[in-house]
């Protein structure tokens, strides 16, 4: 049962990475208490009592490790519930003990469990008469034009052409490949009704193995009014046909005036950061839907904001310790080692245009790669 909110009220934060979350719970007035894989520094700084999860990010959230992690954070006094992020997409098990436990301020296991089964999936985005890509659990006879994915998956490394994949039966799921711009639109709902909070543009950072690897994001999209319109009836149909409560994102490809919907991310996920409003909290907002109140109108955001993760280029044995610029968050602490292709931080960007604030992001990625790389004599 949630109870007591309010100004300092205690909450669990349980993903990959929690700093987002706690950062936005600070600016609510919520006091964060975090489990997560990393411990960056700025997320040790923000949360009240943290807990780093040792097992690797490959394998995911592991039963017995977050629970400890949790009875360890709850055990001075309890929480008002637990915010699940990034995690547990493939796992809904662990979202229904979460909430017998501690309780759960999100989607119930129930709902994830749905929008995150790919057949259930499109057959919901039929009902509502949403475009979707063919999906189908077998192999394709023709392999051209299909892409293979892990259901649950995050982060894009979890696409791969079906050329390059090796298929796992359960595990493996197969997606007719089209064509457009990865947009994301950022939904509040309450069970019952919802509204869009905005449009995002995504892009990629491939590497070899990971062609999909999402690279970064920037707000707003740049959609024409009759697409917006028509986007935003979409996520509208799919919140009346499914109970979500709180922060939701919605994926699609758009393509000229032609979009298809590609999955439905039932918890906060990568663009707090730059949905984040100057005279308010995506955390409060969160919580307060879940508990049935939602606010009279969209938040104002101003002007143009990206981030964009930095990855390892290479193996690093121990992090340098870094001065890091004010617009780096998710910041390895020194001494950590680092695989290549590991996140090392994220950058923000402000600007106020999106053209320009994706360029300034893309440009402090770069200044991070350079104090990464050693210099050549």
């Amino acid at each position: 049962m949630l109870t007591n909110f309010g100004i300092g009220t205690l909450v669990l934060i349980a993903a990959i990475s929690g700093r987002a979350l706690a950062a936005s719970a600070r600016r609510g007035g919520y006091v964060p208490l975090v489990a997560d894989f990393f411990g960056d520094e700025d997320t040790r700084a923000l949360a009240e009592r943290h807990v780093r999860l040792d097992t690797s990010i490959a394998r995911g959230m592991v039963a017995d490790e977050l629970f400890a992690a949790l009875e360890t954070l709850a055990s001075a006094q309890r929480p008002a519930g637990t915010v699940c992020g990034t995690g547990f997409e493939d796992r809904p098990e662990l979202l229904a003990r979460v909430s017998e436990r501690w309780g759960l301020l999100g989607n119930s296991a129930e709902t994830v469990a749905r929008v995150k089964d790919p057949l259930a999936f499109a057959a919901l985005c039929s009902e509502c008469e949403i475009p979707h890509p063919q999906t189908s659990l077998r192999p394709p006879a023709d392999p051209r034009s299909w892409l293979a994915k892990r259901r649950g998956g995050a982060g894009g490394t979890h696409i791969t052409f079906v050329s390059d994949s090796k298929h796992n039966g359960g595990v493996d799921y197969f997606q007719r490949r089209v064509d457009g711009t990865p947009v994301s639109a950022l939904l509040l709902a309450d069970g019952r009704r919802g509204m869009v909070l905005g449009f995002s543009a995504q892009w990629s950072a491939p590497s070899p193995p990971h062609r999909f690897r999402y690279g970064g994001a920037v707000r707003p999209a740049v959609l024409t009014p009759k697409l917006a319109e028509a986007v935003t009836g979409a996520v509208e149909r799919l919140i009346a046909a499914v109970p979500l409560v709180g922060l939701n994102s919605v994926d699609f490809l758009i393509d000229g005036d032609t979009f298809w919907l590609l999955e439905i991310n039932p918890r906060p996920g990568a663009t707090l950061d730059i949905f984040e409003p100057a005279d308010h909290s995506l955390f409060a907002l969160h919580v307060d839907a879940i508990r049935g109140s939602l606010p009279e109108r969209v938040p104002v955001l101003s002007g143009a904001a990206a981030s964009a993760t930095v990855y390892a280029p290479n193996d690093i044995a121990s992090m340098p310790a870094i001065d890091w610029p004010e617009w780096a968050a998710d910041r390895q602490n020194a001494g950590t080692s680092v695989s290549a292709g590991e996140p090392v931080c994220t950058v923000l960007a402000q600007a106020n245009e999106p053209a320009a604030a994706k360029a300034l992001a893309e440009q402090r990625v770069t200044a991070m790669l350079a104090k990464l790389v050693p210099r050549q004599p």
